[in-house]
């Protein structure tokens, strides 16, 4: 679900919205649909971004080294070795 810029003709109000399939966004300020999508510029990293980045990445190994124990141990109870 790609998240676009736009500029309301209307009430040249810029603003960026997610759109869905082929669902046509509204102006939220004057609910106006006659829009102009702008070209995005790539975005920037900053330390709250690669804090969040971080933060993601540690709950995900986190949830990958519990399920490997739990396998490890799942693996060692029903194995006689």
């Amino acid at each position: 679900m790609p998240i676009y810029e736009y500029n309301c003709r209307a009430c040249s109000n810029q603003f960026e919205a997610l759109v869905r399939g082929s669902k046509v966004p509204v102006c939220p300020k004057c609910k106006s649909e006659d829009l102009e999508k702008l070209l995005s510029l790539p975005a920037v990293k900053s330390e709250t971004t690669r804090g969040l980045a971080m933060q993601a990445a540690k709950r995900r190994d986190h949830a990958v080294a519990t399920d490997q124990a739990h396998e490890q141990r799942n693996y060692e109870l029903h194995h006689d070795d």
